[in-house]
């Protein structure tokens, strides 16, 4: 059989398994196409899983049902989040990748107990609304060797700006860790994505801290989603940990797909 992965989790947050060595359905939680999940006992770990059928459409509504599914069991455990679409042959498959690498999970989960993920979006107006307006396709005069150069000065500029809002941010709220993203827009704004890691009893300060934030920086328009499990800081810790019959190179969409360092990139969806 072959089984759908969503997070692993501490296995003495679900005392019902305490009697357990097989797996034993998670009462009130659905997964994909409305399965049955299952708490599947692993040493000191639960695996949350569902049963999978290669025929099931991995469609954004699926990507909605696994985040649910991450979203319910955080309520009750730390969690590390599988990546969207990871199923596991069989029974073997799934028990021999835990094996693998049990220390490290368990590793992660101590790190991570009790700590969420908030999410910040900001975007920043900029004074390079018109760039590449002007810059000539073709062509090596003297107008277009200086377009390069004004077109690497903005560049520098908007890299400088993005730090300094990046360091704003971080000595305003000081996370215990973080997650950066830059990216333009084509109406020349820039967004910035940014994963803060804290504690998890922090969260109303963090909201507080926000509406001070947001209020002093008129600027810049900010967005402010979470608490949420700690997506970013889980695919960091365990990249490449577990092998899996099928997992896509990107994480589920929800909240956010996570980018290392502060990076500037043309906006992509």
């Amino acid at each position: 059989m072959a089984w759908y992965a969503y997070c692993i989790g501490e296995k003495p947050a679900f005392p019902e398994l305490a009697r357990h060595r097989k797996p034993i359905p998670l009462q009130s939680v659905t997964g994909i196409g409305g399965n049955q999940v299952f708490l599947y006992p692993a040493s000191d770990l639960a695996i949350v899983v569902s049963e999978h059928n290669p025929a099931e459409e991995m469609n954004q509504k699926a990507g909605m049902d696994h985040a649910k599914v991450i979203a319910d069991c955080f309520k009750h455990s730390t969690v590390l989040p599988f990546r969207f679409g990871t199923v596991f042959a069989d029974d073997e498959g799934l028990r021999k990748s835990i094996r693998s690498n049990q220390r490290q999970f368990q590793s992660n989960l101590e790190r991570l107990q009790g700590k969420t993920e908030m999410h910040l979006k900001i975007v920043v107006d900029t004074c390079c609304k018109d760039l590449e307006k002007h810059l000539p396709l073709e062509g090596v005069g003297k107008e277009y060797l200086s377009n390069l150069r004004e077109s690497a000065t903005r560049q520098r500029e908007r890299q400088t700006r993005a730090r300094a809002v990046a360091f704003q941010m971080h000595r305003m709220f000081a996370p215990l860790d973080e997650e950066v993203s830059c990216r333009l827009t084509e109406s020349g704004r820039m967004v910035l994505d940014i994963a803060h890691l804290i504690d998890r009893k922090s969260v109303e300060r963090y909201h507080n801290k926000y509406a001070t934030t947001s209020a002093m920086m008129r600027e810049c328009q900010m967005q402010l989603s979470g608490p949420w499990p700690p997506y970013h800081f889980v695919h960091r810790l365990t990249r490449g940990a577990h092998t899996a019959t099928h997992a896509p190179a990107h994480p589920v969409q929800a909240p956010v797909a996570p980018t290392l360092g502060v990076q500037m990139q043309p906006a992509m969806v």
